[in-house]
């Protein structure tokens, strides 16, 4: 069977200018995080505190919409007794998150826009997202990363699947997402275990998401699925293109034209083990900026615990160009060290 990086996602941050003085890792790179004793704000704005770690520069290929395929991804870390925090960075020209939002048609119906014959295979009508997945119980992490996980050629899937090689090993999973998540200032704290594709039962494969006790995103649409079912406060028209759940209206027809667009996606805070990460992501003048932070030992057996300082951890990254699949990916395994 042949492999090759997939599908992966989650977190990373910074915005204004890209961080420099860098060190760039093709293969194998190390990322140090520095200790500090007061936490950076999670804003989206680089501030001084940064300064104490040293910025490792990850490039990422073979996306869809980036230049080339291409984009890199500039990474800082800090820690405290108990939390880490990332700070990450990557170019991208265009600010994407218009994902799939509802659009009233010439004969007043509405159709939620969607590129023809792209069944999880969107590159249009999307959103921009970062990816980090870190080893759990998996030993091929460590040496192969992403590619012992990722699975291509596969019956039902034309990009692969996502699966451990066996039964017991996880991989953790971070997904910042900028529609779905980014807005109530979280990252989708998911995993990844060994089961295996089928259509009906595990159509998602071995990727879950970590168990949750309330919030979280859903659809916004009526139980006949042909228009919305809520909106933004006074009925405005899109953007954003996702609705507060604390803030949404009922939805009135009438206050729209053709062309109009309101958002698909209703957001909640996430409480409970898949609400673990809190993240910001800002955009700004071409630049994705994303900081990022949980606690270092959470407990839970789908996370990764940073209950070692000695330990070196490893992780892949993955950038998603407003594509629903086809993100850039680093090559090798990198590392993350905490320095003493």
């Amino acid at each position: 069977m042949s492999r090759k990086w997939l599908n992966v996602a989650s977190a990373c941050l910074v915005s204004g200018l890209l961080v420099t003085g860098t060190q760039e890792a093709w293969g194998n790179g190390v990322l140090v995080a520095a200790k500090t004793a007061t936490a950076p704000k999670l804003d989206g704005v680089v501030d001084a505190l940064w300064s104490k770690g040293k910025a490792l520069t990850i490039p990422v290929m073979g996306g869809k919409n980036l230049p080339g395929g291409k984009t890199s991804v500039t990474v800082k870390a800090l820690y405290t007794d108990t939390m880490v925090y990332f700070l990450a960075q990557y170019k991208d020209s265009t600010q994407s998150l218009m994902r799939h939002p509802w659009q009233k048609q010439a004969n007043g119906s509405w159709k939620k826009l969607k590129t023809a014959n792209a069944e999880d295979d969107e590159n249009k009508y999307y959103e921009d997202r970062l990816a980090l997945l870190w080893n759990i119980s998996t030993p091929g992490f460590d040496t192969q990363g992403c590619t012992v996980a990722c699975h291509t050629g596969e019956t039902g899937k034309a990009y692969g699947n996502k699966y451990t090689p066996k039964a017991g090993q996880t991989l953790d999973l971070w997904h910042i997402k900028g529609v779905r998540t980014a807005p109530v200032g979280q990252g989708d704290d998911q995993y990844v275990d060994s089961t295996r594709f089928n259509k009906d039962s595990s159509p998602d494969a071995g990727r879950k998401s970590d168990p949750k006790t309330s919030g979280g995103y859903k659809d916004n649409e009526n139980p006949s699925k042909t228009m919305p079912m809520y909106a933004l406060l006074g009925n405005k028209v899109a953007p954003p293109y996702w609705l507060l759940d604390a803030k949404k209206v009922s939805f009135d027809n009438t206050k729209y034209k053709a062309g109009d667009k309101v958002p698909s996606i209703i957001v909640a805070p996430v409480k409970g083990d898949r609400g673990d990460i809190a993240a910001k992501m800002l955009w700004k003048k071409g630049v994705w900026t994303y900081e990022f932070a949980r606690k270092r030992v959470t407990g839970s057996k789908f996370d990764v615990q940073f209950n070692n300082l000695a330990k070196s951890y490893a992780f892949g990254v993955s950038v998603f160009d407003n594509a629903e699949v086809r993100h850039a990916r680093d090559v090798g395994v990198q590392v993350l060290k905490f320095q003493k």
